[in-house]
This record gives structure tokens, C-alpha cells and sequence, in this order.
């Protein structure tokens, strides 16, 4: 079995194509923002007790440590900053019938009604294999033409899907980067394993969002979603995975994704590590509250090519 080197490859071979029909569809969008860790950037997303999120806090509100040193925060903003997101939707055997039909109206409905126009996105298929659907784009009705032929077969590794897909996304058109995946059920087919996917994920300034779809009627070709193994992917890169019952359900959970996209404050400091190759812990606070901050928790300073 191939590789999830391998993957990333196909996935970046079938995107170029595409990105270069994208460029040409889309001038004067400027050149690409390529991630580098020269400055370091946090999305931090700040909710309340009540887990209610939070707004319109000042710079000043802020402590970022890395490696436990307090850090002097050079670039801030807490205004909306346009996303580039990656959506990575499982059609493996266990997404037949109604859930596939589900779950592609409600990421039709996600692009298309909850993104901020200028957001962009690009759609990845996959089973035991990725597929990519789009490159980048702004074009909101792409979304549902290319879900409407998928048909469930396979296996899933989503492990593989979320390797394959960070290349990608680390050269996009937006400044903030991040990563949705949809699935049903446990990764039983990937090459790569979730420290292959933790590794990926700390050279990246990309953060996760799962949306895990825990139906109560289980079918044998399905293995039960594995939301831990989930939340130890998200909760690292400073998103999180949202629990639901059915793929009806998911367009509730998108819902809420939308507005924590929209609600996120954009951080960034010069550490005097960049480049040296190394992984440093990251830990964001807001000073004298009782607030929980959802950041990525640390990266590793790979030197900027």
C-alpha cells in the first residue's frame, strides 16, 4: 500500500492543475501567502465559562509564552481575517444514502451561506485514498457540483487525508489557514498514524476542526467515530471536534464553526527561535479573567525556505 508521502503528492499533483485554472479564473488576487515561522502566529479563539465566545478584547488583554518565556506580541488584530479552509469529507462504505445526501447539502450550505464572502475554500474527498475535488476558490456554487457525483466506497483514512492536505494549504491566498474534516467513522485505513499526523500539524500554522458524526445505528461495514482520537488532533492546533447524532446534524455543528471563524482573534511574535529546527510549547492567556483561550499549543521552527 502506498504511502501517505505518497499521498501528499497525488494531492498536490491533482491540485496544481487546478490551482493553475483557479489562478486564471480569479486575477488580481495577489500572490500567495506562503506560512513561515519567522513570525509566529496564533489563532486564538476565547470563550467564557458558559463557553460563550468572546470579542472585541485589546491587545493588551493578552499574554503569549513560548517555552514558557512571555513573548513581546509585535501583530494583533481582534477584526475578522479571512480564512483559507480546507474541507476534507469522508465518503467511505459507511456515508451511504441518506448520509451522504446530508452531509454534502450541508457543506453546500456552509460554503455557501456561512463563509464570509471573502473567505475561500478548497474540497478534498476521501475513503482509503484522498481525492481533490476544487484548488482554491471563491466560487460558492463549485461546492455542489462537484459533491453531487461522490458515491461512498472504501475504506477511511482520514490520518492520511489530513498529511496529504497540509502542503497544500500552506500555500493559499488567505492569512489564516485551517482544516474541517467530516466523518462517521474510525480511521481504518491510513498509512500515516495520528503522531504522524501531530508531527504534520506542528510544522503548519493550520488549525483543525472535526465535525465526528456518532450515529446511534451502527452498520457493520462501520467502525464507531473515535472522537478522542479526534480531539487529540484539534485540540492541539487550537480548534475543536464537535460530537453530533446524524449528518443532519452537522449543519448545526457548521453553524457554530462558522461563528468561531468569525470570532477569532489573529496573534503574531517574533521568537528568537525561528529556524533552529526544534519544537517550543506556545500558551495564550487573557489576563485577570477566568476566559479558556483555545490556541495551538506549541510548533516546530522549521527554517523558511
Amino acid at each position: 500500500m502506498a504511502g501517505p508521502r505518497f499521498f501528499g503528492c497525488l494531492l498536490l499533483a491533482g491540485f496544481a492543475s487546478a490551482v493553475l485554472a483557479a489562478d486564471s479564473q480569479e486575477p488580481g488576487k495577489g500572490p500567495r501567502f506562503r506560512s513561515a515561522i519567522d513570525l509566529t502566529t496564533v489563532n486564538a479563539t476565547v470563550v467564557s465559562k458558559e463557553k460563550g465566545l468572546i470579542t472585541g478584547l485589546p491587545r493588551e488583554a493578552f499574554d503569549v509564552y513560548e517555552d514558557g518565556v512571555r513573548q513581546t506580541i509585535t501583530q494583533f488584530t481582534n477584526e475578522r481575517v479571512a480564512v483559507s479552509l480546507a474541507i476534507l469529507l469522508d465518503i467511505s462504505d459507511s456515508m451511504f444514502g441518506n448520509r451522504i445526501l446530508e452531509a454534502r447539502e450541508a457543506v453546500d450550505e456552509f460554503v455557501t451561506d456561512q463563509l464570509d464572502p471573502e473567505d475561500e475554500f478548497a474540497l478534498l474527498a476521501f475513503n482509503h485514498e484522498p481525492r481533490p475535488l476544487t484548488s482554491w476558490t471563491s466560487d460558492r456554487a463549485t461546492a455542489a457540483r462537484v459533491m453531487q457525483p461522490l458515491k461512498p466506497s472504501g475504506a477511511t483514512a482520514i490520518y492520511d487525508a489530513i498529511v496529504a492536505a497540509l502542503p497544500f494549504v500552506a500555500v493559499r491566498n488567505r492569512q489564516r489557514a485551517a482544516l474541517l474534516v467530516i466523518s462517521d467513522g474510525a480511521d481504518t485505513a491510513s498509512d500515516a498514524t495520528i503522531r504522524d499526523v501531530h508531527s504534520a500539524l506542528l510544522r503548519s500554522d493550520a488549525f483543525v476542526y472535526a465535525v465526528a458524526i456518532d450515529a446511534p445505528a451502527r452498520q457493520p461495514i462501520n467502525r464507531e467515530v473515535n472522537p478522542s482520537a479526534l480531539r487529540e488532533i484539534t485540540d492541539q492546533s487550537g480548534g475543536r471536534t464537535i460530537v453530533v447524532q446524524s449528518t443532519a446534524d452537522a449543519v448545526t455543528a457548521l453553524m457554530q464553526i462558522a461563528e468561531e471563524l468569525n470570532s477569532q482573534y489573529l496573534i503574531g511574535y517574533s521568537s528568537a527561535k525561528a529556524g533552529d529546527g526544534k519544537f517550543h510549547s506556545i500558551r495564550v492567556r487573557v489576563r485577570d479573567t477566568d476566559y479558556q483561550v483555545r490556541a495551538r499549543n506549541g510548533y516546530v521552527a522549521v527554517p523558511r525556505q
